[in-house]
C-alpha cells in the first residue's frame, strides 16, 4: 500500500506563486478554486459589515481572504473571513494568523460546499475555533455554529429577516445588505 506524504507549513510556504490558492488539511494539499463574482460580492458585503462593526467598537480585527491561518504545522487554511477578538490579537504575525481565530466565515462555492460543511467544519472544531459561519449565496443564508466540546452546534441562522448571530449579540445582520 503506497504511503501518502504529509506536507508541512514549510512545504506549503515553498509552493510556487502560480496564481492558485492552496490550503493544507491535515498535511494534504488542497487547491482552492477561484471564486466567482457572486461569491466575491457576498464576501465583500459581509466582510465590510463585520469590519465596520468590530472597528467601531474596538472588538479586535477582521481579515479577508487570502490570509493564511496556520492552525498547526500540517493545517493551513485561507478562510473567506477571519475575526480575531482582542484576547486573540497576540497570534497575529506578519506572515499569518498563527492559531485559532475567534470566528471563521466560509462563503460557499458549488464546488467546495461539501468541504466547508464537512472537512473544514471538523478541522475548525478540532483546532478550537469557537465560532463558524457558513454563508450560502445560492440560498441566501448565513448559518452560525458554536463550538460545544469537540463539535459544532447550530447557533442561529439569517435568511429573510434580520437577526443576530454569535459572537456578535449587538450586530444585526440584514439580509438585504448582504444579498443586494
Amino acid at each position: 500500500m503506497p504511503m501518502r506524504a504529509v506536507l508541512t507549513y514549510s512545504d506549503y510556504a515553498a509552493l510556487p506563486d502560480d496564481g492558485r490558492r492552496y490550503e493544507l488539511h491535515w498535511g494534504e494539499l488542497s487547491a482552492i478554486p477561484t471564486p466567482g463574482t457572486r461569491h466575491q460580492r457576498t464576501l465583500l458585503a459581509l466582510g465590510t459589515r463585520l469590519y465596520e462593526h468590530v472597528k467601531a467598537r474596538g472588538l479586535g480585527e477582521v481579515f479577508l481572504a487570502p490570509t493564511d491561518c496556520i492552525l498547526s504545522n500540517v493545517t493551513v487554511v485561507q478562510p473567506d473571513v477571519l475575526y480575531m477578538a482582542t484576547d486573540r490579537l497576540a497570534i497575529i504575525s506578519e506572515r499569518a494568523i498563527e492559531g485559532a481565530p475567534t470566528l471563521v466565515v466560509e462563503v460557499l462555492l458549488p464546488s467546495t460546499a461539501h468541504l466547508d460543511r464537512d472537512r473544514k467544519m471538523r478541522l475548525y472544531a478540532e483546532h478550537g475555533v469557537p465560532y463558524y459561519w457558513i454563508v450560502d449565496p445560492e440560498s441566501r443564508s448565513v448559518e452560525a455554529y458554536t463550538l460545544a466540546g469537540a463539535a459544532y452546534s447550530p447557533a442561529g441562522r439569517v435568511t429573510s429577516e434580520p437577526a443576530t448571530l454569535p459572537p456578535f449579540s449587538d450586530l444585526t445582520l440584514d439580509p438585504a445588505s448582504i444579498w443586494s
